[in-house]
C-alpha cells in the first residue's frame, strides 16, 4: 500500500529557527545512525519513517558512514524516498556528513576538498538526490588547512548540491573560525551539530554552546540521551539487554559506572515528580536552551519514538528544577570533548 501522509502532521510539533537562518526545524529530529542500514527491512523502517513524518517530524538526519554497513542507511532512505516519500520531498530537511572513513586511501575520510566533494555526489546517488538540504563537515580535520575544508562546503552550496552546510563536533575556537571563512566567502553557518546531553556538557564548559547563540548558528544536539544511559534503561548496577553488556558498542564503560548510574537514578526521580519518563525528561533539559534548534534522536522500535515525542507534552522546566537537575548530575558528568579521532560516530 502507498503511503500517505497524516493530514494532521502540523498540529502538534514545534519548530525552531535554526541561529539566524531561515531554516526551521521541528524540536525532535531524526537521526538514521545505528538503526537503519543493512539489518533493516523495508517494512520496519517504514513503520518509524512514516509514523515519524506523520507526527511532524521533517528532519532525517543521515551521514556517509551510517549503517551498519557504511552507506547502508542511505541506501535505505533513497529507497523510502522513491518508494513512499518522494511527494513530500520538499516538506523535508534531509540532512548528510562527511568526515569518518568511507574508502582506502588517503582521501577516504578526513576533511579535504577531494574527500568532501566525492562523498557528497556518492551520499546524493545512494538516496537518489538532486541536492541535499544539510550538508556537513562531521569532524574537525587538523591536518587539513580549515580554509580548503570550508571552501568545499561553500562549494556544494554554490554548486547547488546543497542548500546550507553546517559543521559537526567542533570545538569553540575551530567554531568561529569557520564561521568566519564561509562568511567570508559569502555562505552562511547554518548549523552545528555536537553531542549534548544533561551528563555531557562539554559545549558549555568550553563556550561551543555561547559562540553558536554569538555568531548566529543553530545547534543540533546529536546523543540527547548520551548513548542511551538516559534512556530508562539503565539503573545503578544494572545493565542487562543494553550496549553496556557490549564490549565492541559505541557504549564505553566509563557511561556506565556507578558515579553516571547514581546521577541517572536522581533523575529518574525529578522525571518521575514531573509526570516525564527519563527520555522526556532529559530532551526537555537539551531543548531548554534557546540555542538549541533540535534533540537529535535514534530509535530502534516504534514504542520508542513515541516516549521521545511525548517530551512536546511538557517542554519547558522551571529554574528550580533546571537547579535540581545540575545538583543530581553534579558528579556524574561524562566529560567528553571531540578530540581530533572523534569519539564516536
Amino acid at each position: 500500500m502507498t503511503y500517505r501522509a497524516d493530514n494532521a502532521r502540523y498540529d502538534t510539533m514545534k519548530y525552531r529557527r535554526s541561529g539566524r537562518s531561515g531554516l526551521k526545524l521541528p524540536v525532535v529530529s531524526l537521526g538514521l545512525w545505528q538503526n537503519f542500514g543493512g539489518t533493516r527491512d523495508y517494512p520496519g523502517a517504514m513503520e518509524i519513517l512514516g509514523y515519524a513524518f506523520d507526527q511532524g517530524i521533517t528532519h532525517f538526519d543521515l551521514a556517509n558512514n551510517y549503517g551498519p554497513p557504511a552507506g547502508s542507511s542511505e541506501e535505505l532512505f533513497g529507497n523510502v524516498l522513491a518508494r513512499d516519500f518522494r511527494p513530500y520531498r520538499d516538506e523535508m530537511i534531509i540532512s548528510t556528513k562527511a568526515g569518518y572513513n568511507m574508502w582506502p586511501g588517503p582521501y577516504g575520510e578526513w576533511g579535504s576538498r577531494k574527500y568532501l566533494l566525492a562523498s557528497l555526489d556518492q551520499s546524493l546517488k545512494r538516496m537518489g538526490l538532486d541536492y541535499v538540504d544539510i550538508f556537513y563537515s562531521h569532524r574537525f580535520d587538523p591536518d587539513t588547512p580549515l580554509e580548503e575544508t570550508m571552501g568545499a562546503l561553500a562549494h556544494a552550496v554554490k554548486s547547488g548540491k546543497a542548500l546550507y552546510v553546517g559543521i559537526s563536533s567542533y570545538p569553540e575556537k575551530e567554531t568561529r573560525e569557520a564561521h568566519c571563512i564561509l562568511k567570508d566567502m559569502g555562505v552562511a553557518t547554518t548549523i552545528h551539530q555536537p553531542s549534548y546531553s544533561v551528563l555531557n556538557r562539554w559545549i558549555e564548559n568550553d563556550g561551543t554552546i555561547d559562540a553558536c547563540g554569538e555568531l548566529g548558528i543553530g545547534i543540533i544536539a546529536f546523543s540527547p540521551l548520551a548513548q542511551g544511559v538516559l534512556s530508562g534503561k539503565y539503573s545503578s548496577g544494572n545493565k542487562t539487554g543494553t550496549r553496556g553488556e557490549n564490549p565492541n558498542g559505541s557504549l564505553r564503560a566509563s557511561h556506565v559506572e556507578p558515579r553516571v548510574l547514581e546521577a541517572v537514578d536522581k533523575l529518574e526521580a525529578i522525571a518521575r515528580a514531573r509526570g516525564q519518563s527519563m527520555v522526556q525528561l532529559a530532551l526537555s533539559w537539551v531543548l531548554r536552551r534557546t540555542e538549541v534548534t533540535s534533540a537529535l534522536i535514534g530509535v530502534r522500535t516504534l514504542d520508542q519514538l513515541k516516549d521521545n515525542l511525548g517530551v512536546l507534552d511538557n517542554l519547558e522546566l522551571t529554574p528550580e528544577e533546571v537547579l535540581a537537575i545540575d545538583e543530581a548530575t553534579r558528579e556524574g558528568q561524562m566529560e567528553l570533548h571531540p578530540r581530533p579521532q572523534g569519539w564516536l560516530r
